[in-house]
């Protein structure tokens, strides 16, 4: 698959385990280190465990292995560099200190959201006999 495939489908696997504020930037006019960031907030280290162990094996089914990981050990932030497309997973707070989407405010941002809305809910009034 290529670059842009790829982050996309990346940016699937944080949706399924429930990440937040996901973005894929387009830095290929930018930089030649990558050519995507896909970022995504969790709300917790054990879901920013869950989101990259999701994306490490399913990435791996695929055929597709990161060529280096990092954050594993705090879990606060986890990178996930597959070369072409570098995955962030944040906790919110580590997010928004170090502002990736500002220091890379030039970049096209595509914001992924999940197609699936839950329904409304709520109490259904009925009539008085």
């Amino acid at each position: 698959m290529n670059s842009k495939e790829l982050a996309i489908f990346i940016s699937e696997l944080m949706l399924e385990k429930k990440g937040l504020d996901i973005l894929v930037m387009d830095l290929r006019k930018l930089t030649s280190i990558t050519d995507y960031f896909v970022i995504c907030t969790a709300s917790s280290d054990t879901q920013v465990k869950a989101i990259s162990d999701n994306i490490l094996e399913k990435s791996k089914a695929s055929g597709v292995k990161p060529w280096h990981n990092e954050g594993y050990a705090n879990l606060n932030w986890v990178l996930m560099d597959f070369v072409d497309v570098v995955a962030h997973i944040f906790l919110e707070e580590t997010r928004k200190f170090y502002n990736i989407e500002g220091l890379w405010g030039d970049a096209e941002i595509q914001r992924i959201e999940d197609k699936k809305k839950p329904l409304k809910t709520g109490t259904v009034k009925r009539k008085s006999k």
